[in-house]
């Protein structure tokens, strides 16, 4: 249960760009799985590092090894998926990896998050929400997801679903994240000119 833990506290680091605390939560999880001789965390947590630097092909090397070693993994599926994508390479068999892991672990919410996310890059809004949407029925407090889906809705030209989605994100939105205040405030402001 405590990788399950560092997980979510990894995720939830990364997205919200605290590369530091993202940096020491994998050393802990590297390093406990190291104590526990479990090869499959240890080359998750691999892999998170090497997603640190940024260095894509390192990190998929790692997360092949990682579902290897556990082929229920849905995160590892999820994290392959957004190395592809990030290093620009096969984004078919990106969205292979996200529904594998979907497949294997159906109450991870943040697969659907990305896959929502990702579908909306490459202009599949519609199916974008559907993943979006069941995101936020496994977890509904994530306001990363719900200013995602106010972006899906934006680009579809629902600026009232946009306007209550950001509001709402807002709302679960830490204190602590200025910075994404101020980008999502932004927003808000585009939708209120956009109206008038």
């Amino acid at each position: 249960m405590i990788y399950a833990e560092l997980r979510r506290q990894l995720d939830y680091a990364i997205t919200f760009g605290e590369t530091i605390r993202a940096r020491a939560i994998a050393d802990i999880g590297l390093e406990r799985a190291v104590e526990e001789e479990n090869l499959g965390e240890i080359m998750y947590f691999r892999a998170q590092h090497a997603i640190l630097r940024e260095d894509y092909a390192a990190a998929i090397r790692c997360l092949d090894d990682a579902i290897r070693y556990n082929p229920h993994d849905g995160a590892a599926y999820n994290d392959r998926a957004l190395c592809r994508i990030d290093s620009g390479g096969n984004l078919m068999a990106a969205l292979a990896d996200f529904d594998k892991g979907i497949e294997v672990e159906p109450d991870y919410a943040t697969i659907y998050h990305n896959k929502g996310w990702y579908l909306n890059q490459i202009g599949h809004s519609e199916e974008a929400i559907t993943y979006l949407n069941k995101a936020l029925e496994l977890e509904p407090d994530r306001a990363v997801t719900y200013e995602n889906l106010a972006d899906v809705y934006f680009r579809m030209g629902n600026k009232t679903a946009a306007y209550a989605a950001y509001k709402k994100s807002l709302e679960l939105l830490e204190d602590s994240y200025p910075d994404i205040r101020d980008q999502i405030n932004a927003k808000i402001k585009t939708l209120n000119y956009e109206a008038t």
